[in-house]
């Protein structure tokens, strides 16, 4: 996803200081780089998020092992990490802020980075009062295992050499890019291993180490850092779970529509998008060319039946109505018709029931005095229906009409 990815400085929060600068358009691809102060930074773009990297040097890191119980999540973790931590840290725990591991479980070893939290507090308070609101905060470099990770870093004069991986013993050192201070590194950084330089270091790094270095600028290093596991806002910096879970799934969704890894997955969801619309409109096309023939023989059979019918508007409607003259003109008679009525209503009453009165009105007959309870009423109405009568019981009197106009 488009990001604004800012490398906060070692020193404490100043409006006028200036925060080195990245974009990425889809988290993998470096684009315009440079520093500014927090009123100045650009934005991240539509549905981007601002991450933050906390420099190596700000960072201290502690292997711990978790109580059962306690992982990721506990309302305990807080106050166990500082129980844990509290024999190994210079500065008091509550002036520290805590991030654990992201692969961290109850039980099991873990590592721990922590920072001043007064410093990391006053560079978010900036940039939030900036409208750039961190949304991930991540390490410049975390612990690694399996082969040494160099990283020649700063200003000549003034540059580190951050070590990670089998010379560091798995944790994360800074050391001065001096030869007094190599000496105290495992050899195996003069043997194999990654190393990095930064352009202006690469000369000086080369002469020491007597090794060729990789060239890679400190934002390269930034993009490199948000592709990482870790996500230090915690805690207090973490919001509520909700909160996280909802920017877990933005960041998802925004690395599923711009990330280059996902564009087989894009174009596939197209493929099978489009091929889904058009069997929709095949279908579509099929039930109207079959709702549109059965009209047609609707109307064929219309004009074959009943030939002096020029103009066909509602062919069911005018077949009921030419069938209902050719009836009355031959005298037969239909379901709607008193006779057929008290024909069903004889075969479907009890033996000795007689009626009062008679309602007849629009093919609907009120039969009055039938003595009948409601369990009596229910048997009727079963027995006419398949006679193709509906029964309704009102007081003491029961209406008849046809199923096909019943309300």
């Amino acid at each position: 996803m488009s990001s604004l990815i800012l490398t906060l400085p070692a020193s404490d929060a100043d409006p006028q200081a200036g925060y080195a600068y990245a974009l990425t358009p889809d988290g993998q691809q470096l684009g315009s780089h440079a520093s500014a102060p927090a009123a100045l930074l650009p934005a991240p773009g539509r549905g981007g998020e601002v991450v933050a990297v906390v420099p190596a040097g700000r960072l201290s890191w502690h292997s711990v092992e978790l109580p059962r119980g306690v992982g990721p999540g506990s309302t305990r973790l807080r106050p166990v990490l500082e129980s844990l931590l509290e024999d190994r840290l210079l500065d008091e725990p509550e002036q520290l802020h805590l991030a654990l591991a992201p692969d961290a479980s109850a039980g099991a070893r873990a590592w721990v980075a922590a920072c001043d939290r007064a410093w990391l507090r006053g560079h978010l308070q900036a940039l939030e009062a900036a409208q750039r609101p961190v949304a991930r905060i991540v390490p410049e470099l975390a612990p690694a295992t399996g082969p040494t990770q160099c990283h020649a870093v700063g200003e000549p004069g003034q540059a580190s050499l951050l070590l990670t991986g089998e010379a560091a013993g798995g944790t994360v050192l800074v050391l001065p890019l001096s030869a007094a201070a190599l000496s105290l590194a495992a050899p195996e950084i003069e043997a194999h291993g990654l190393l990095t330089a930064e352009p202006g270091l690469a000369a000086e790094t080369e002469q020491l180490l007597q090794r060729k270095a990789e060239l890679r600028t400190q934002p390269q290093r930034a993009l490199l850092a948000t592709q990482s596991a870790w996500d230090l806002a915690q805690f207090e910096f973490g919001g509520s779970g909700r909160h996280r879970a909802a920017r877990r799934l933005a960041a998802a969704w925004q690395d599923f529509r711009h990330a280059a890894a996902w564009r087989p997955a894009r174009w596939g969801l197209a493929l099978l998008l489009l091929a889904q619309l058009a069997g929709l409109n095949a279908w579509a096309w099929r039930t109207e060319a079959a709702m549109k023939a059965r009209q047609a023989a609707i109307r064929d059979t219309l004009s074959q039946t009943f030939p002096q019918v020029r103009l066909v508007v509602d062919a069911p409607l005018q077949m009921a109505r030419e069938v209902a003259a050719l009836r009355q003109a031959t005298g037969a008679t239909s379901g709607r018709d008193l006779e057929a009525m008290l024909a069903a209503l004889g075969q479907a009453l009890p033996p000795g029931q007689g009626i009062g009165a008679i309602e007849y009105s629009a093919g609907a007959a009120r039969f009055k005095g039938l003595q009948l309870g409601a369990a009596e009423l229910g048997e009727l109405g079963k027995s006419l229906r398949p006679l193709g009568y509906q029964a309704h019981a009102e007081g003491d009197s029961l209406l008849l009409q046809a199923a096909e106009t019943s309300p």
